[in-house]
Parts: structure tokens; sequence; C-alpha cells
């Protein structure tokens, strides 16, 4: 299921990430890897804020849905 469908506060495992070679680069700079924890802390307005690898980052729904857990 992607990323906007995760409850907040149940850490998700990252089964991939979608999109164009420059959002997956992108992305995997941010910390989005294939097998990384992601744990959604907060989801306003389709803006969401994640804990990845010790970080919070913002990231909007587009993006979002472009990360599968």
């Amino acid at each position: 299921m992607p990323l906007t469908m995760a409850d907040a506060g149940v850490a998700n495992t990252i089964r991939k990430v979608g999109g164009k070679e420059e959002t997956r680069k992108f992305l995997e700079k941010l910390g989005f890897v294939a097998g990384g924890t992601v744990t959604v802390v907060s989801a306003i307005g389709g803006n969401m804020i994640v804990n990845v690898k010790d970080s919070r980052v913002a990231i909007g729904r587009d993006m979002a849905n472009k990360i599968i857990v």
C-alpha cells in the first residue's frame, strides 16, 4: 500500500520506491530506501511528516504515494 494509507505511529517497512529516476534518487537521499523503516508522525491536508532514519521529513502527497510499504 502507498505510504499515504499508513496509520500514524505505526512503523512500516519500505517495500519499493517508485516514480521517475530523479524522484527515486531524491527520495533515496532523504533515506527512503527499500528495506528501511518509516513511521508516519502526522498527515494534515495531504502533507505528511514522517520519521525515517532518525530524522523527521515533510513530504507531499504525490511523493508519499510513490513510497510503497
